[in-house]
C-alpha cells in the first residue's frame, strides 16, 4: 500500500470516528409524535401562561416557554418530543421555520365564550342577545376575519357606548394572543378584548379589563372577583359557571420534528 493511499484512509477513519463521537450526540433523537395519540406522557412544550400549558400538563409532562422562537429550538435540538398550541399562531410560527410541520390532525377543537356565575342568569341572557345583535350586523364576522385571516378591521366603539350607568368587569389573560394579550403600552388587545368591547358597547355600559392567568380565569368569576372571563374554559370548570353562545371556535394543534 503507497502512503498517500495509506493517509487517505487513516483521515477518512478520523473523520469517520469524529463523526460518530461528535455528529450524533447533535443529532436529535428521531420524531415519535406522528398523531395527537402519540402525545399523552411525552415532553410537551407550550407557551407560558397559555391555554396549551394546561392541556400539555393534562396529556403528559409540561415544559413552557416564554417565546415561540425558544419553543422550536428545543423541539428541534430533541430537548421536546413535540409542542402543542393554538392553529393560527402555529400556522405563522412553523412557516417561518425549518425541520418542524404540524400534524394533520387537531389535537382538540373547542369554543370561545363568556364565562359568568350560574346564579346571574340574566347576563347570560344579556350577553346571548349581545353576541347575536353583532353575529346579524356583521361585527364579530369582521372581528373574526380580522384575526383569522388577517382582514384590516378596527373596531370602534359607537358613538353611544356606555351611556347606561355602571360597568362590567371582564377577565382575560395577558399571555394568550392573538385572544388577549398586552401591547407595547402595556393595553390589553386581541379579539377576546374586541368582542368584550363590542358586547359591552351593545349593552350599553362600560368595559372594565380584569387581569388573570388563564388557569385563573374560572375562579375569577366564581369567587366574584370580575363579572365576566374570556376564553377558554377548562372541563373542570363548567360546573361552576354558566357559559354563553360562542363567539369562536378554536384548534390547538401538535408541532413535531420533520
Amino acid at each position: 500500500m503507497s502512503i498517500t493511499k495509506e493517509r487517505i484512509i487513516i483521515a477518512a477513519f478520523t473523520v469517520a470516528s469524529l463523526f460518530l463521537l461528535t455528529g450524533c450526540e447533535d443529532r436529535p433523537a428521531p420524531n415519535t409524535v406522528h398523531s395527537p395519540q402519540d402525545v399523552p406522557g411525552k415532553l410537551i412544550g407550550a407557551i407560558e401562561g397559555s391555554p396549551s400549558v394546561i392541556l400539555a400538563e393534562e396529556l403528559g409532562v409540561s415544559k413552557g416557554f416564554p417565546t415561540g422562537v425558544d419553543l422550536m429550538y428545543n423541539l428541534k435540538t430533541g430537548v421536546l418530543d413535540c409542542v402543542i398550541m393554538e392553529n393560527s399562531v402555529a400556522t405563522e410560527l412553523v412557516a417561518d421555520t425549518s425541520g418542524v410541520r404540524i400534524l394533520s390532525e387537531p389535537l382538540r377543537e373547542y369554543e370561545l365564550s363568556f364565562a359568568v356565575a350560574k346564579e346571574n342568569a340574566q347576563l347570560i341572557r344579556a350577553v346571548n342577545t349581545a353576541l347575536t345583535a353583532l353575529r346579524e350586523d356583521g361585527t364579530l364576522g369582521k372581528l373574526l376575519d380580522k384575526y383569522s385571516a388577517g382582514k384590516k378591521y378596527e373596531y370602534i366603539s359607537p358613538g353611544d357606548a356606555g351611556q347606561r350607568p355602571g360597568s362590567l368587569s371582564v377577565a382575560v389573560s395577558p399571555d394568550s394572543p392573538p385572544y388577549s394579550y398586552k401591547n407595547e403600552d402595556d393595553e390589553f388587545m386581541g379579539l377576546d378584548v374586541d368582542v368584550a368591547r363590542a358586547v359591552c358597547d351593545y349593552l350599553g355600559v362600560d368595559l372594565v379589563i380584569v387581569e388573570f392567568e388563564t388557569r385563573e380565569l374560572v375562579t375569577a368569576v366564581w369567587y366574584g372577583k370580575a363579572d365576566m372571563a374570556l376564553g377558554w374554559v377548562p372541563v373542570e370548570g363548567e360546573d361552576k359557571i354558566a357559559i354563553s353562545d360562542a363567539y369562536a371556535n378554536t384548534v390547538h394543534v401538535v408541532i413535531v420534528r420533520r
